[in-house]
Formats: C-alpha cells, sequence, structure tokens
C-alpha cells in the first residue's frame, strides 16, 4: 500500500486542543455535572487534577490550532491557523481542504489521526456549526475508501495491542525530536497562563514535520531536512 502512495499527494497535519475553560471550578453546572458524571472521580485525585485530562475530549475541549504540511516536489511547504477563535480556525481549514485538497487522489496524514485528530475536528465542526468537508466526512464510507493515513496504526502491522507515540518513533528512526520545546501536557498551560499562541504553533508544527518524516521512513526514503521546509502564514 505504502509503495502506491504519491507522498505530494499527502496533507499532513496536527492539532493542538485545550480545555474550554482552564479550571474546574469554572466549568458551568450542567457542564460540570456532566463531567463529574462522565468521569466518577477517584476521591483522592482532585477535581482539578482530573480535570486535566480534559483537553482530549471534544466535547469539553476546543482546537487552539491546526497546523499542516504537504510536499511540492522536494519543498516541504507548511501552514498554521491557529487563535482563540475556534470557529475561525475551523472555518480557515475547511477552506485549505474545499479548495487544494478535495481530488480522489488526496489523502490525509497524521499520528493517531484516526483516534483522535480526525474525529476531534468533526466533533468540534458540527459544535460550531462548520459542514465537514468531504476528505474528513467518513460516514457511509467503505474502510477502502477513507482518505485517511495514520502513522501509528501503519507501524502497529496488525498488533491492536500496541501504541507508539510520536516521539519514540522519532527517536528510533533518528528524527530530531517535536518535544524539545514543551510537549503536549504543557500546551493548556502555554495557552491559558503565558498565553503564547506562537509558542505552541510552533510545537504543533514540529509534530507536522516529524509524521511527514516518519512517512518517508516508512517508504524508505530520505527524511525532509531542514533547509526544505518553507513556512507560510
Amino acid at each position: 500500500m505504502l509503495d502506491e502512495i504519491n507522498i505530494q499527494n499527502v496533507l499532513f497535519l496536527d492539532i493542538e486542543t485545550v480545555p474550554q475553560v482552564y479550571n474546574y471550578a469554572d466549568l458551568p453546572g450542567n457542564l460540570k455535572a456532566l463531567w463529574d458524571n462522565k468521569w466518577q472521580y477517584n476521591k483522592e485525585i482532585t477535581a482539578q487534577e482530573q480535570y486535566k485530562k480534559s483537553g482530549i475530549y471534544a466535547e469539553f475541549a476546543k482546537i487552539i490550532c491546526i497546523s499542516v504540511g504537504f510536499f511540492k516536489n522536494d519543498v516541504f511547504r507548511m501552514k498554521s491557523f491557529y487563535g482563540d477563535d475556534e470557529k475561525q480556525v475551523l472555518l480557515d481549514f475547511k477552506n485549505l481542504l474545499d479548495q487544494h485538497f478535495n481530488k480522489k487522489e488526496h489523502l490525509l496524514c497524521a499520528h493517531n489521526g484516526k483516534e483522535f485528530d480526525f474525529p476531534f475536528i468533526c466533533r468540534r465542526m458540527l459544535i460550531n456549526g462548520v459542514q465537514i468537508p468531504k476528505i474528513l466526512n467518513i460516514a457511509g464510507k467503505k474502510p477502502w475508501e477513507v482518505a485517511h493515513l495514520d502513522t501509528m496504526e501503519l507501524w502497529k502491522f496488525g498488533d491492536y495491542k500496541n501504541y507508539t507515540s510520536l516521539n519514540l518513533l522519532a527517536a528510533v528512526f533518528n528524527i530530531p525530536t517535536p518535544k524539545d520545546e514543551i510537549s503536549g501536557s504543557d500546551v493548556a498551560r502555554v495557552y491559558y497562563e503565558e498565553k503564547d499562541l506562537e509558542k505552541i504553533k510552533r510545537y504543533c508544527c514540529k509534530d507536522v514535520v516529524t509524521v511527514a518524516r516518519i512517512l518517508q521512513k516508512y517508504k524508505t526514503q530520505e527524511a525532509v531536512t531542514e533547509d526544505k521546509i518553507e513556512l507560510t502564514d
């Protein structure tokens, strides 16, 4: 399968998400009750500590950054959609997909994308009243019609109990780590306390480059070098 994929047709992406509110105490009453009902948290762990997990659940979180990248010949071009206005972030991303990644041969690729990034984007789009682009909407499609690649799933080789982080794959393939400035667990703090969206965008971009390099390694190709990466506004 990988041999048949033209990497020029792949849009690589990563998202960064945060809780809709930073503190458990600030959750509206109905959401607080629903969060408690969802988790029935351990009484030995404070509600605030438990709530730190909320950034990975679309019902309680929001997307603050979507970074994408694609190959144009040997250059890897990148762009980020980010900001406090989640709906605008989603609309801008949808625009890109609708205008430039809407053909049969196009594919989306993310690490753990099938379990996290792709469904999370779709859920947040519906919540924000944004129509899901064709390439993301898998309703009614047969498995071979779904235009999604997942570098974590590809690494499993059918071993469904295996979870391998992006950072670990970067290490085993001798790819620079994307976690050199912050990690995923820092994003909410950086967003709410430091208010540094630029730092989060840089982190998100590094993940996208790493995913692209890993897919290149899967195809036994040389990974794209820093001098071949272009960032656009």
